[in-house]
Order: structure tokens, then sequence, then C-alpha cells
């Protein structure tokens, strides 16, 4: 299952991600909950970012990024904006 935090969903109904892009990360993270395959699409493991056991990973459509983390059969998104806001929080 896909959970995405409640600040994403809410800038999504805002407008502020585009739903084109929005639909875009969502069937990539479908079709990883599906097959388990992480080569998929293009992921990075984000370096200096593991917290209570957990790897968090980068997934990149165009100049949007979404982190996110595993655990079990889910798959966590904890974040989502454009590329140099997304690392500008991460920092």
């Amino acid at each position: 299952m896909i959970r995405y935090e409640e600040d994403i969903v809410k800038r999504i109904r805002k407008g502020l991600i585009p739903r084109e892009i929005f639909n875009q990360i969502d069937n990539a993270f479908k079709a990883i909950s599906l097959t388990q395959d992480l080569s998929l699409f293009d992921l990075k493991h984000m370096k200096g970012d593991e917290y209570a056991g957990r790897m968090y990973y980068r997934l990149r459509k165009g100049k949007y990024r979404a982190i996110f983390y595993i655990e079990g059969d889910d798959i966590f998104v904890i974040a989502l904006d454009k590329r140099e806001e997304i690392y500008r929080k991460w920092q």
C-alpha cells in the first residue's frame, strides 16, 4: 500500500503539485509495490538519511522529486515537491 503524508495530499488538492505529475509518481509507486523491483525507475538511496533503521530513497520524475521509505509491503511517501524545494527541506 502506498501512503502519502497529509501535507502532500493537501498540496495536491490546492493545486500546488500538478495532478499529471502526481499521477506519474503514483503509477511508479504502484509498479514498485507490485513488482518489488527498485531498478525500474530513476531511484537513488539517499546517503546520510537513515533514521530509526529506515533507508530513504528519492524518485525523480522531471523536475519533481519524491522522498520515501519502504516498510514491509508499504511505501511511505514523506515529501513530494520540485527539485529545488525538496532538497532545501532535506538539508
